[in-house]
């Protein structure tokens, strides 16, 4: 019964996607708001960056249209303005105090729109938007400027910007400006959108302490095909970047009458720690949690340092330790420890309290017995995905007990998996015990997560850190304490120089490293480093005390979490004064958005927190929202990128026919989003395919709808599919352009390709039952970057920072020595222009799985080996004894394979690949 169900259904699905298309396209063309200009221009002066973003538009339509101007910015950027320039006059946003613009504004807050220009989207942004209506003719411009201080993590600054104008546009042009006094040591790009054919609209300008990155697209470049006019920039552009250090780690710069201190010492030992590793294992950690959290564990563990200590608490309804003690992180160890994690099995309550207790006791027992090494840092990190639910539950009472119980003397880094856990809950236990809080996010990558947060605290370098400086130079210095430096992290302290401080500024920075204690110590002159910030054009003056402002109250707003209720009301009316003077959209003030006289009532913008709790987004198909009501299940949301989801009536739609492709927009159209919401209801009774057509006139509409019934029959070949090989590797100079390798025998990993002199090994894991690669790496040892495909994704790890990057998502970027990127096929090349060009795909047609492709292999060296590289050094084709076209013998290093020729399909071509001849080969 359920198999003729399923077909009827997804034919009525195809109809309503097709219904909606018309829809789509039919708005659409009513709308001619043109985006004529868009610029985003990024000043990053020593780590602080002020955006501006400026978007102008014209109604072209002869009735009054609505425009919204929609940007993307980082989570921890502040929005310091906002305006309309509309018909030359300026609509301004004034920040106020949030509780008098929410007081001024209540029947705006009443209506739900207090907080409606600003959402949290994604991991790392949140979205502003704001709509307006325009007359005919009239021109609008949108401008917003906010600002952040970039923070190095595992040895970067990264600068995110998000660009969606989503029609195509005339003028548009991304400008960012770096500069640091220290040089620039290292600089990459990369971008979700660029393409090949775009990257001659990608300039990237360098000397020693500057950089300027331009990307300005013409508009036959922004097309995606000739034939449409829809843009193909929509997505992130990325900037990473470091700079050069001294040994004395620091560097003091001075504008405009404040200082900024960096300090990230180069060259220090690692020292050794005593880490807990606390792991729910609860009923709601079942599935895919539990699978990534034991697959991340387990690396982890590997990261271990021989030098260090370990132990692992598992809980749900209650506790259990792995093993009584701490234990030494010898290989042996490391070994049990693996084998319980691939055994650990979630079920039962979530008793977070006497699992975090046990932590603390294996600690306290093993500095009883003096067991924890002088100068050693001990760690607790738990990771969990849910509320108390067993033992103590509440969670005031929870964090006193976990605080009480650390007394100060160890560091708490808690992990929430998921949106299922209260951030608060977690935020607060962790810096009331020094440590921080981070969000897991539930996706494919989580696993990579999870050991991205353990490489930044994985090397401690220094503890008890403290910052001097003479009492009668400076003044309203931010914090200077710390309680550790990591590796790959920097500290900072900002302050205002008083009126009569000294020509020089000199610093003294204090830390202990393992059982001595170490001092660092420079000075800065003042007006030498006045003059460097003074006269470049390209930089955003004034930023220092700004950077200070910003510094100050991010700050404040982490103490406000830890601090006693007296304490409070103190650090909140601080902030909010900087907030108010600086112009800054915090947590503490909103900005109160004015529109012209007869529009809505002027709206409010808030700054999202990161709470317990997961709002969702509504998704969209383009700028329009559609909503199908399923009949027997919860709605099921339609849309372009995240498929039908939680309906049970279609589960064989896109398997059966694709996921729908974007609908096209004229580039004329606006990115004002409608809210169209159809009640059209998937009928789930049994019925024939439907079938549907529609004829288009010249004004773009469908007319002559055709629904009809289309009976369908499947004929089941007789012929087993031709698939695709193992690898195919192209031979230059050889009689044989092409070889395909069936690998028929392998046990564990296998060195594929190793060329000492490219500096480049390829190594893979083949399962011979599926026929396909479950994994394959690519090291660059002179990069130190390595790339690890595997079917879901593939993660790109660098200097221990790990990024993950879906197939078939467009990847474009550029770094000193090499060049990756993917294609929508799902291609992912590396490449450098004197090395062999290395390129992995998830291939989707017959013999799916992972492949490796090879291009300019005539760059190998005489010393390359391997499985596969073995055929790139001495190979004879030696003829067969009886006279055979299809067989030959390949003579490669001494050793007879038998070679013969075979129909392949060769999966260098875009699905479903294409049939060619080639002599193959089983190995």
């Amino acid at each position: 019964m359920n198999t003729p169900a399923a077909a009827p259904t997804c034919g009525i699905v195809l109809v309503l996607l097709s219904l909606l298309a018309v829809l789509q396209t039919t708005t659409a063309q009513k709308n001619d708001i043109d985006i004529y200009s868009l610029t985003v221009d990024s000043k990053v002066s020593s780590r602080f960056a002020h955006t501006v973003v400026t978007s102008r538009v014209v109604n072209r339509a002869d009735t009054l249209q609505e425009a919204t101007f929609q940007m993307e910015l980082p989570k921890k950027a502040f929005i310091t303005n906002f305006s309309m320039i509309i018909d030359g006059v300026t609509y301004p946003g004034n920040i106020k105090d949030k509780a008098a613009a929410q007081e001024q504004y209540a029947e705006a807050v009443a209506r739900g729109q207090s907080a409606g220009l600003v959402k949290a989207t994604g991991r790392k942004m949140e979205q502003f938007q704001v709509a307006v209506s325009v007359a005919p003719a009239a021109k609008v411009t949108f401008e917003l400027v906010y600002e952040e201080l970039l923070k190095r993590h595992l040895g970067l600054y990264e600068l995110l910007l998000k660009v969606r104008p989503q029609q195509l546009v005339k003028h548009l042009q991304m400008d960012i400006h770096i500069f640091e006094p220290q040089g620039i040591r290292f600089l990459e790009t990369e971008s979700s959108f660029l393409t090949n054919e775009l990257a001659s609209a990608l300039t990237i300008s360098q000397n020693e302490t500057k950089a300027h990155i331009r990307f300005k697209p013409t508009l036959s470049q922004q097309q995606k095909s000739p034939e449409q006019e829809d843009t193909v920039v929509d997505g992130n552009f990325i900037v990473r970047y470091d700079v050069n250090r001294t040994l004395s780690g620091g560097s003091i710069q001075i504008e405009n009458g404040y200082f900024v201190h960096y300090f990230a010492p180069e060259g220090l030992p690692t020292i050794p720690k005593n880490v807990i590793f606390v792991i729910d294992k609860s009923g709601s950690m079942q599935g895919r949690k539990i699978q990534q959290t034991r697959e991340a564990l387990i690396k982890i563990l590997d990261d271990l340092s021989p030098k260090d200590q370990f132990n692992l608490v598992s809980f749900s309804r209650e506790a259990t330790q792995w093993m009584p003690s701490l234990m030494p992180a010898s290989a042996e160890n490391v070994e049990k420890a693996r084998s319980y994690a691939s055994d650990i099995q979630a079920r039962g309550g979530t008793n977070i309290n006497s699992a975090m207790l046990m932590a603390v006791q294996l600690l306290d027992e093993a500095n009883r017995k003096e067991r924890l090494p002088i100068g050693s840092v001990s760690l607790i990190i738990l990771l969990t995905d849910g509320d108390p639910t067993v033992g103590e539950t509440n969670p005031k009472n929870i964090q006193k007990n976990v605080q009480d119980a650390i007394g100060g003397q160890y560091n708490l880094f808690c992990l929430g998996f998921g949106f299922d856990v209260s951030y608060a809950f977690l935020e607060k236990l962790a810096l009331d015990n020094g440590g921080l809080a981070r969000r897991i996010y539930e996706d494919s990558d989580s696993a990579v997560q999870l050991q991205d947060f353990y490489q930044e605290v994985a090397n401690p370098l220094l503890t008890a850190v403290a910052f001097k400086y003479p009492s009668n130079a400076v003044e309203e210095v931010t914090q200077d304490n710390f309680q550790l430096l990591f590796k790959g992290s920097e500290m900072v302290v900002a302050g205002k120089l008083q009126d009569q401080s000294p020509d020089v500024l000199s610093a003294n920075v204090s830390g202990q490293l393992l059982m001595q204690n170490i001092t660092f110590q420079m000075e800065a002159r003042v007006a030498e480093q006045e003059k460097e910030f003074r006269s470049p054009k390209y930089i955003f003056h004034g930023f220092m005390e700004r950077l200070w402002a910003y510094l100050t109250i991010q700050q404040l707003l982490e103490q406000i979490v830890s601090a006693s209720d007296a304490e409070k009301q103190a650090l909140e009316t601080r902030a909010l004064g900087l907030s108010l003077n600086y112009s800054f959209v915090t947590p503490l003030t909103s900005m109160v958005v004015t529109k012209p006289e007869g529009q809505e009532e002027s709206e409010v913008a808030e700054k999202p927190v990161e709470n317990g709790r997961a709002v969702f987004p509504s998704h969209s198909i383009g700028n329009r929202r559609f909503r199908i009501k399923g009949g027997n299940s919860a709605d099921p949301l339609l849309t372009t990128r995240g498929g039908i989801r939680g309906s049970a009536g279609v589960p064989g739609f896109y398997r059966k026919f694709g996921a729908p492709g974007p609908l096209h927009h004229h580039h004329h159209h606006s990115p004002v989003l409608y809210d169209m919401t159809s009640d059209l209801r998937l009928l789930n009774f049994p019925m024939p395919d439907l079938e549907f057509s529609a004829r288009s006139s010249p004004d773009g509409l469908f007319h002559d709808m055709d629904l009809g019934i289309k009976e369908t029959t499947t004929v089941a070949p007789s012929l087993a599919p031709i698939q695709a090989p193992s690898v195919i590797l192209p031979l230059p100079g050889q009689s044989v352009d092409q070889l395909c390798v069936d690998i028929k025998h392998s046990q564990g990993p296998m060195n594929l390709l190793s060329d000492p002199d490219q500096g480049v090994e390829v190594t893979g894991q083949y399962e011979v039952e599926k026929a396909q690669f479950s994994w394959i790496e690519v090291t660059f040892k002179n990069l130190q970057l390595q790339v690890r495909a595997s079917p879901e994704h593939v993660v790109v790890i660098r200097n221990r920072r790990s990024s993950v990057y879906k197939w078939k998502e467009t990847l474009f970027s550029v770094m000193p020595g090499l060049k990756m990127t993917m294609d929508k096929a799902g291609l992912l090349l590396l490449s450098s222009p004197d090395r062999v060009t290395i390129g992995l795909l998830f291939w989707d047609g017959p013999g799916q799985g992972l492949r490796l492709l090879l291009r300019d292999t005539d760059r190998f060296s005489s010393h390359v080996s391997g499985t596969l590289g073995q055929f790139y050094q001495d190979v004879l084709w030696v003829p067969p004894a009886a006279a055979d076209d299809g067989k030959q013998t390949l003579r490669v290093q001494g050793r007879d394979h038998s070679a013969t020729r075979e129909l392949k399909l060769d999966y260098q071509e875009e699905a479903p690949g294409t049939e060619i001849s080639c002599w193959s080969v089983e190995l």
